[in-house]
């Protein structure tokens, strides 16, 4: 199914059809700029663009951070009056409403641009395709489409969180290589390398909030921060807690930075250690398996989160898995056996057919220190 806010590219003026190797290259260049905002944009998507005048590259830039430039001001403000007649490679289309910034499509027009290529329309409602039509009707030519695929994977968050109204779920998780999580005790730590738990580390960083539930807190006692000396931004932390179980002494509750709890306890006193504690308390409805995870998501979204990372036990993930919210999955597999009696991924109930089973598409493997790293995706029923 395509997605009901892209627009289809051939609707447009300029339908690719004669775009030159140089346009891949410079399209190219700008999805390696925009990656340099990957961990600190949100609740922006990562952009970047290239200026090109008479096949010279006159101007790059960058989204950096929310609320600051965005790529094409700054790869304007390097052009300067080389920009005009130039043609302006995005990896989105440029906005053209008034945010934290003004438009983007105003300043294009100022410089006087003659032709801009996208890989992306921009899903957000107030733009998608409104930025293309201002140009377009301004004498520019307005082409969409090259390397989208490319472009749509640098911000899965924020395409998510403006066509579904939830972010984009990526859940971690480490196993043996018997499928193993922990001992039958509960012990885990350290079932994987160093060079894997940094690995970890940077998956934290690039993600709106990391989450988990309460078993983790009372079992594992985890901080849920980035602890990499570049991070200038820490994610918010989010545990699911139905009953209310987390002990203010936790140790991500000591931490700077923002703390949320999703409960179903609404006794204002029961909160009372938690808030004094620094938490903020959000009060759900039940469901069948804790907390409304529906209502959790959509939530986080009006909180502009655009990534979720997710690292929790095998109940969590079970139930996560089972509701359609698992967008991603990244498993880290360590060359070890724990036995069979020892903690398997998943809680899932029982399958009696084998037409019953999840199934996952593999997107990528790759050696991680000492352990290996997989990432795969559910296979949707509408895929």
């Amino acid at each position: 199914m395509p997605d009901p806010l892209i627009l289809n590219p051939s609707s447009l003026e300029g339908d690719g059809s004669e775009w030159r190797p140089d346009d891949y290259r410079h399209m190219a260049r700008a999805l390696v700029l925009a990656r340099r905002g990957l961990c600190h944009t949100a609740p922006n998507p990562c952009v970047g663009c290239v200026l090109v005048k008479d096949g010279v590259v006159v101007g790059e830039g960058w989204h950096a951070r929310a609320g600051e430039a965005h790529a094409e001001v700054n790869a304007l403000d390097e052009a300067g009056e080389r920009a005009r007649g130039a043609t302006a490679y995005v990896t989105l289309e440029p906005c053209c409403h008034q945010g934290r910034t003004p438009p983007c499509t105003d300043a294009l027009l100022k410089a006087g641009i003659a032709r801009l290529v996208a890989a992306m329309s921009d899903p957000n409602p107030q733009v998608a395709g409104k930025g293309f039509t201002i140009l377009r009707d301004a004498g520019v030519v307005v082409e969409c489409g090259l390397l989208e695929a490319e472009a749509r994977a640098l911000n899965p968050g924020f395409i998510r969180r403006m066509i579904q109204g939830r972010p984009f779920v990526r859940l971690k998780l480490a196993m043996s290589l018997d499928g193993r999580t922990a001992l039958a005790s509960g012990e885990s730590q350290w079932l994987t390398s160093e060079a894997a738990r940094q690995d970890v580390q940077r998956l934290r960083a690039r993600a709106s909030a990391v989450l988990t539930g309460v078993g983790t807190v009372l079992a594992d006692d985890p901080s849920l921060n980035v602890r990499l000396p570049e991070a200038t931004r820490q994610p918010l932390r989010v545990i699911l807690d139905t009953e209310l179980r987390t002990p203010p002494t936790a140790q991500t509750l000591r931490l700077p930075g923002p703390v949320l709890i999703f409960t179903a306890i609404a006794d204002p006193a029961a909160h009372e250690p938690l808030r004094a504690a620094g938490a903020e308390m959000v009060i759900l409805p039940r469901a069948e398996r804790g907390l409304d995870l529906p209502a959790v998501m959509a939530e986080l979204a009006r909180r502009e989160c655009n990534e979720v990372h997710v690292e929790c036990g095998p109940t969590l993930a079970g139930t996560l898995l089972r509701a359609g919210l698992v967008d991603e999955l990244v498993i880290y597999m360590a060359p070890l056996l724990l036995g069979d009696k020892a903690r398997g991924l998943f809680r899932l109930p029982e399958l009696t057919r084998m037409n019953e089973r999840t199934e996952l598409e593999i997107l990528d493997t790759r050696v991680v220190g000492k352990d290996w790293r997989i990432r795969l995706k559910p296979v949707k029923g509408d895929e």
